[in-house]
């Protein structure tokens, strides 16, 4: 689960920086979270839910189904993708950490940073799979919108309020990374559907209403 990345998510990626070298290696307290990891996931999570919403509001049939290609997707088929991809992540979330601790000791395979950067770097395109390329799976975006902002305020409930200690549990098998980075990744990869989102919407050929 190599990940390479390339570009700052400026205030927040500074933040991680400076803490992310205790983070990465498992450190924090006894009795779950640091009030530190807490707060860099509540705020990343609050944000992408917010943006999620704010760049589809208003925009016509039209605008929402718009294709800048016809191997690309329309910005109705990225938020059907987010309604249908986060409720497995978030189910993986909560196996992992169900799990018995197993990161003491060990290095996660990438840093906080890394985890960050995937959410804006789209310079590198990866290809959808595991069933979460049925981005037909809601044809109303009012739905699927319902259906990413029900999860989001369940996982920012969690956020809130859990004594897990998501930095001792380990995420994934051939190269691991903890769970408190795997719940950052929810966020951040919502994060590149609202750049590729922006992008749809820069085309010069997007509909003007």
């Amino acid at each position: 689960m190599k990940i390479t990345r390339f570009l700052p998510l400026v205030v927040i990626a500074l933040h991680l920086s400076a803490a992310g070298t205790a983070g990465m290696t498992g450190m924090t307290g006894t009795t779950g979270m640091t009030d530190e990891d807490r707060e860099h996931l509540l705020v990343h999570f609050e944000m992408t839910g917010q943006m999620v919403a704010e760049q589809v509001r208003g925009l016509s049939p039209a605008q929402l189904e718009y294709r800048a290609s016809p191997d690309r997707w329309s910005i109705r088929e990225c938020v059907s993708h987010l309604a249908v991809a986060e409720p497995d992540y978030w189910r993986d979330l909560m196996k992992s950490v169900k799990a018995p601790p197993d990161m003491k000791g060990k290095k996660s395979a990438n840093t906080d940073a890394d985890i960050m950067w995937y959410g804006i770097d789209r310079v590198v395109h990866t290809k959808t799979g595991g069933g979460h390329e049925k981005v037909d799976t809601y044809k109303d975006l009012g739905e699927a919108l319902a259906k990413f902002q029900a999860l989001r305020a369940t996982m920012i409930e969690y956020i809130k309020s859990t004594h897990d200690d998501l930095r001792a549990h380990s995420f994934g098998t051939r190269e691991p990374i903890d769970c408190w980075q795997w719940m950052l990744e929810i966020s951040t990869h919502s994060e590149r559907h609202i750049q590729q989102i922006r992008e749809i919407k820069a085309d010069p050929n997007f509909p003007k209403n």
